[in-house]
């Protein structure tokens, strides 16, 4: 069973521990969500699932219960001490627990096998690291599916449609490897403490064939939306002089001109501009 308000409360009173906010710790009490999460997710027995900071272990357990193998990372020692002694020693063939920085190990220390191209990833993610996380982990190899627990203006930029100011580089990113499904609202009170922004469960599904930007490429984009009120065909002259012609030749095919702001141009335009970009020296 999920952890009650009551249930967290008095676990962490029993373990001497305040949460911390810098680390994002709002853990979740509220069964339904956690039901959704698995839900969305369809998660089933013998699936490789990864979580991203377990925190007190709510919607660890419902993964364990489910069947799942679960791979989680969490970097609170006081909370990893406490997951080694309860659910690790509950689960010890199917839970598998990194003390470290998600960020640093954004698939929990899951081997690189074929598991990791077939995962799945739930998670309460700490949003203080959600986009620097999800820019490691479209760096592939890909999960199949993600169900993600986010600030819901973060949720909103990730799903973002070209022409909105909200879409960046990371919207580029995501889209480009993942389709964006129906979701779910999450209300303050689902969490302990209360968080101060609205919450938002994210649904991401891995294309039929997924797109990974090479790093040379990503480095241009993110520069490209840092000065977002230019013209592309300036911004992208600047870079590389020479592949000016094939720049406008890449944007006629879409539609667009040199005088299109990167807010302007959608990810298929992208993923072409990204064949012209140089690598990396």
């Amino acid at each position: 069973m999920p952890l009650s308000l009551t249930a967290t409360r008095e676990l962490l009173a029993q373990l001497g521990h305040l949460p911390k906010r810098f680390l994002g710790q709002n853990f979740l009490v509220d069964g339904n969500i956690v039901r959704k999460s698995l839900e969305l997710a369809e998660v089933q027995a013998g699936d490789t699932v990864v979580e991203v900071g377990p925190g007190l272990g709510t919607l660890t357990s419902a993964l364990l219960e489910a069947g799942a193998l679960v791979w989680a990372v969490e970097k609170d020692r006081t909370l990893h001490a406490h997951l080694t002694e309860t659910l690790a020693l509950k689960f010890p063939e199917t839970f598998h627990l990194l003390e470290g920085d998600a960020v640093e190990h954004p698939l929990a220390g899951l081997p690189p096998t074929a598991a990791q191209a077939t995962c799945k990833v739930v998670a309460n993610l700490p949003y203080a690291i959600a986009t620097p996380w999800l820019d490691e982990v479209l760096a592939g190899p890909l999960p199949v599916q993600l169900v993600l627990m986010l600030q819901l203006e973060a949720a909103q930029r990730y799903a973002a449609q070209p022409g909105s100011k909200s879409f960046g580089a990371i919207s580029v990113f995501l889209q480009a490897a993942y389709n964006v499904a129906p979701g779910h609202k999450v209300s303050a009170g689902c969490f302990y403490p209360r968080p101060d922004v609205e919450s938002h469960l994210l649904h991401l599904v891995r294309k039929p064939q997924p797109f990974i930007f090479p790093a040379a490429a990503k480095s241009i984009i993110r520069g490209c939306f840092q000065q977002r009120r230019k013209q592309i065909a300036s911004l992208l002259r600047a870079r590389m002089p020479e592949r000016s012609g094939a720049v406008e030749a890449a944007l006629q095919a879409h539609g667009l001109t040199g005088q299109a702001r990167p807010e302007a141009i959608p990810v298929a335009a992208w993923r072409d501009l990204a064949a012209l970009f140089p690598p990396l020296a």
